[in-house]
């Protein structure tokens, strides 16, 4: 009989982990909550019983801290930050699923969780148990034994590790897990606040370990030790002794373990499946059903009694880990409780239309209609290409039709025109999910939609913008219905993966008609929360006018020049070459420069580079990322070297040998895509190729654009960018007189800044102070500090903070508007821009600094970010509305941050110049003018 195994879980170490995990990114729901801690922590729970199928789990929390240790040493802990919010909220929800997992929760007032599981760990291991502490905190290392192990999670891609006797001897570099006290005790930890001795860093306290074996044989023969090490470690013995005790895991808490109690058993999948539908984890509550495969175990109830039934404990744990196979026959009695309604228990009536008589009905009663939703489906994603395979429409909750096309495309065009008249009566509103995509499709076969739009995805992210946007997120969000996968028609991504074509009919109506009807429900569930946020005015003026916009233009797409990239390629892979054959000759050897590990190990065990603490990574190995060259460059010639080379190799990789690659075998343009629904802040995106990443800065950066050229002879690229937007519009928003007085006089803003922080006449500010001044310009926005603010300039942090208090005497009331906001936020959880784009911020009133600073800084600079990205929205919309009516032959190409594109005939060259001027200049009238500034080239480098 195998042995049997515990394992014990540190609760909070998981927790804090996972929030942090989310940190850049945090999960939040549709209610504004951030669960990122919840699903760190489940994550890890949910892999720990996936991959080890333990027979005993159990999961251990703090509670009050530790009343042995604060009351030897009253300074334990303090320094630490007070924890987040979302983590106070998250151990709630924990404990829940926990206890609907049949999960026993362990804690014990004025005990820790390190106490707790040791004491458990020490129990168990004498009842025969082998015992896995999962956690990835490196002090249980002390309890480890021939049957106790540390089991560290998996963890950003790598994989999960377990440490028995043998590695935490080679960790730790000790002869026995017991010295890993006395390692923590000389050392001290910064985050628990263990003093430690005084001089003794991770490996002084390595070297005293193999010399002396222990704290106490240290102390006791301190006078084998010489100089200033020896005065610190013998003025402090006391403090020694301290940290040894409160490195310590108590091993006799009042905890029991009793093997039953502990005993995996069947969840509650009815409980648990609440808790995931609460929080919004449609995908974890997938893993987690598959996981566990839940047997359907309902009894017939007698009318004389209902009885509680007890947990199901597993006797089969292939039942608990899903590997049964759902389609045999045995397993006809498994199911997964679905807290979502769906189409198999949802009443619908869905219709195919074939045949004139049946075409016909339906075309006389869509033309009535004042609102209809519709949906394409078609061959594939890539718009350009897609052929039409049906059409569903909507109108009414729980019914629609189905109507397949041909793949005769001149059978098909034949049909799609009978519904011209449907898609061009302007008296029908016309709903979607990401209707941008049909508009381009349907503008495939001539078809224009014309009257008013209602794009669900849209909607919702001007309601919540930091949540997805996809439509079965949304469906199971706000109408609990969970539609039909794309991939029970045509399968996961791949070589097998069918056609729409090729699905049987009456299964593609259902999932057509579900996807329009659900749509619609969107719509009636959305229209009234624009109202109430404030936010419908955006999206009647803005957002929804700018879809056909942006559909025109990616349509158009832009001329690339693949004969200049391929010389550019062949020129950047000599460079590529000649800096590496440099840097190996500065190395002294041959390695791989794309690993990490290797030039890690080059720069600074054989090169001693930046001096002996170089920050390592989690896995150990050298930190050697940008922000950590960058920071050594200046000093080594062989830093600047590798950063050139990645320079080179990304540009080259990314875009120079990636944009021909992109480029339409049927238009032979690169046509990129344009998403309203990702950026917070409301700016566009751009994929498919990112055309808003090319760099700029750099001369090979700017060098990529040259590779966009006109379309032909006949045209020009012309480029019109607004000049210093932000700064004009914090100016207005503000009221700074001395800003707005310096644009409207058509001043060198930068210049004039210098001029009154520097006390100088406009004459005598130097290149550096208009540099510096520059900086603090554009540095204010963001919310630079002074030790920003000289990490980007040649001052110091002295200098930088007076540099700072003079800018803001010189604009006093810019500081008062961007308090003003900050307090507006933290009044109304959000800020907004001129046009009453909302900016959620969560953490405006966080406990914790960092949180809350960051905050802040969304909230002076959303609104400023924001406001730039809807003037030039509407300035989109009002050019492309006269380049449409008008019929011009010039087209509106790309928009790039500040900047648009055209592709501009040359007949047309002098009065468009002027009209596009006059339509940005004047998208929305401010205290401060807006000023564009317009170039033309042959290619869109030249243009800019």
């Amino acid at each position: 009989m195998s042995q049997k195994r515990l394992f014990l879980v540190d609760a909070y170490a998981l927790i804090f982990r996972g929030y942090y995990a989310f940190i850049k990114n945090p999960r939040i729901n549709s209610k504004g909550m951030d669960t990122s801690a919840i699903m760190g922590f489940m994550n890890s729970l949910l892999d720990v019983i996936k991959r080890e199928k333990p027979d005993h789990l159990a999961v251990a929390f703090d509670k009050g801290g530790s009343q042995v240790r604060n009351e030897m040493y009253t300074e334990y802990k303090a320094n630490r930050d007070e924890t987040p919010e979302a983590i106070k909220i998250a151990v709630p929800y924990i404990h829940q699923l926990l206890q609907a997992m049949h999960i026993p929760i362990i804690e014990e007032e004025g005990f820790e969780a390190d106490d707790l599981i040791g004491t458990l760990a020490k129990q168990a291991e004498k009842e025969g148990y082998k015992v896995f502490m999962v956690t990835p905190d490196k002090d249980f290392g002390q309890l480890v034994s021939e049957n106790i192990f540390m089991y560290r999670p998996a963890r950003m891609g790598n994989d999960i590790e377990i440490w028995g006797v043998d590695e935490v001897k080679a960790k730790f570099e000790v002869e026995h897990p017991l010295q890993v006290i006395d390692f923590l005790g000389m050392m001290g930890d910064a985050v628990d606040n263990i003093p430690g001795l005084p001089g003794v860093g991770e490996k002084t306290a390595k070297k005293l370990l193999a010399e002396f074996g222990s704290m106490e044989n240290l102390l006791a023969n301190t006078d084998k030790l010489k100089g200033a090490l020896k005065e610190k470690i013998e003025a402090n013995k006391e403090q020694g002794i301290l940290s040894k005790k409160l490195a310590t895991i108590l091993l006799d808490c009042p905890v029991q373990f009793h093997a039953e109690d502990y005993e995996m058993s069947q969840p509650d999948i009815e409980k648990t499946d609440a808790i995931f539908q609460e929080l919004e984890f449609r995908q974890l509550k997938a893993q987690f059903d598959k996981l566990f495969a839940v047997q359907n175990t309902q009894e017939v109830e007698t009318p004389v009694e209902h009885k509680k039934a007890a947990p199901k404990k597993i006797e089969n744990q292939f039942d608990l880990f899903g590997f049964q196979d759902l389609d045999d026959a045995d397993a006809q009695n498994t199911e997964t409780y679905n807290p979502y309604n769906t189409l198999e228990n949802t009443s619908h009536f869905y219709q195919i239309v074939q045949g004139d008589l049946p075409l016909k009905l339906l075309l006389q009663n869509l033309v009535k209609q004042k609102s209809v939703c519709f949906d394409t489906e078609t061959t594939g994603i890539d718009a350009l290409n897609a052929e039409l395979v049906g059409l569903a429409l909507s109108w009414e909750k729980g019914k629609g039709f189905y109507v397949p096309f041909p793949e005769n495309q001149l059978e098909a065009q034949e049909l799609i025109n009978k519904f011209k008249p449907f898609f061009e009566d302007e008296s029908i509103e016309k709903i979607g999910q990401n209707i941008k995509y049909d508009l381009k499709v349907l503008a495939n076969y001539g078809i224009q939609i014309k009257g008013k739009l209602f794009d669900t995805m849209i909607a919702h992210y001007l309601i919540n913008p930091d949540m997805r946007h996809n439509m079965d997120v949304l469906s199971e969000t706000y109408l609990k219905y969970s539609p039909k996968s794309i991939e029970t028609l045509i399968g996961k991504k791949g070589k097998n993966q069918l056609s729409m074509r090729q699905v049987p009919l009456e299964d593609i109506k259902e999932y057509a008609v579900e996807d329009a009807d659900v749509t619609l429900q969107l719509k009636e569930h959305f229209q009234p929360i624009l109202e109430k946020v404030g936010t419908k005015k955006l999206f009647d003026e803005i957002e929804i006018p700018l879809v056909p916009v942006l559909a025109t233009m990616e349509r158009e797409g832009i001329n690339l020049d693949e004969d200049y990239l391929k010389t550019m390629s062949l020129d950047m892979q000599k460079e590529i070459d000649l800096f590496e054959n440099k840097i190996y000759e500065e190395a002294g050897e041959k390695f791989n420069l794309a690993s990490p590990k290797q030039l890690g190990d080059i720069l600074f065990d054989k090169l001693k580079i930046g001096g002996a603490k170089q920050k390592k990574t989690k896995t150990g190995q050298y930190a050697t990322g940008e922000e950590i060259l960058s920071y050594l460059a200046l000093e080594h010639q062989i830093v600047r070297d590798i950063l050139e080379w990645r320079q080179l190799v990304k540009l080259k990789s990314t875009y120079v040998d990636a944009l021909p690659l992109q480029v339409d075998k049927k238009t032979q343009r690169v046509h990129t895509d344009y998403m309203q629904t990702v950026a917070a802040t409301g700016r566009l995106s751009s994929n498919n190729p990112n055309l808003q990443n090319i760099p700029i800065r750099t001369e090979r950066g700017r060098q990529i654009r040259k590779a966009f050229i006109a379309r032909d002879e006949n045209y020009t690229l012309l480029s019109a960018d607004y000049s210093q937007i932000e700064l004009r519009i914090i100016a207005a928003l503000s009221g700074e007189e001395n800003m707005i007085a310096a644009f409207k006089n058509n001043e060198d803003i930068h210049k004039s800044t210098a001029s009154k922080v520097f006390n100088v006449t406009p004459e005598e500010v130097t290149k550096e102070q208009r540099s510096n001044a520059k900086t603090v310009n554009f540095g204010i926005i963001y919310g630079v500090s002074a030790f920003g603010l000289s990490n980007q300039t040649a001052l110091s942090r002295k200098e930088s903070a007076e540099l700072i208090e003079a800018y803001y005497k010189t604009y006093p009331k810019l500081k008062g508007f961007m308090q003003n906001q900050i307090d507006f936020a933290r009044e109304n959880g959000y800020v907004e821009t001129i046009s009453g784009r909302r900016r959620y911020l969560k953490d405006i009133n966080s406990a914790n600094a960092v949180v809350r600073g960051a905050a802040e800084r969304n909230a002076v600079n959303a609104p400023i970010q924001g406001s730039a990205a809807d003037i030039i929205k509407i300035a989109m919309i009002n050019i492309h509305k006269k380049l449409t009516e008008e019929n011009w032959k010039s087209k509106m190409l790309l928009q790039v941050h500040d900047e648009l594109v055209f592709d501009v005939h040359l007949s047309e060259l002098e009065k468009i110049k002027p009209m596009i001027k006059h339509e940005m200049e004047n998208a929305f009238q401010m205290a401060v003018p807006l000023e564009v500034e317009i170039g033309m080239g042959k290619d869109w480098l030249e243009a800019h």
